[in-house]
């Protein structure tokens, strides 16, 4: 898959799965990459960010297979922040599968 969309859709699939329960780093990598393949190496820079931006707090729970992770919480400013961002996923998602209809049925 073309790195540019994942790097677009990544920031989405993160407060989606956040917006459900808390989770740690390598766990959202697992969930995500069971769908679209990402790295590591893309996950934990935007996880930074965001919570900077001030859309997720994060704790520390103690994990019984070996240090404490580091689990990541949806704030109410990151909630509505996911709000916004789904709304103009589906605005841009329907213009393009609109575009594409075009070109299909004009082939």
């Amino acid at each position: 898959m073309n790195v540019q969309f994942k790097k677009g859709i990544l920031e989405i699939c993160v407060l989606v799965l956040l917006d459900k329960q808390d989770r740690y780093g390598y766990e959202l990598v697992q969930k995500i990459s069971d769908k679209i393949e990402i790295s590591e190496g893309s996950m934990y820079p935007l996880l930074r960010r965001l919570t900077k931006e001030g859309y997720f707090t994060t704790y520390f729970q103690e994990s019984t297979g070996g240090p404490a992770r580091k689990y990541y919480k949806l704030t109410e400013q990151g909630r509505n922040y996911l709000h916004e961002q789904m709304q103009e996923w589906k605005e841009f998602s329907r213009a393009v599968n609109q575009l594409i209809e075009e070109g299909v049925s004009n082939e």
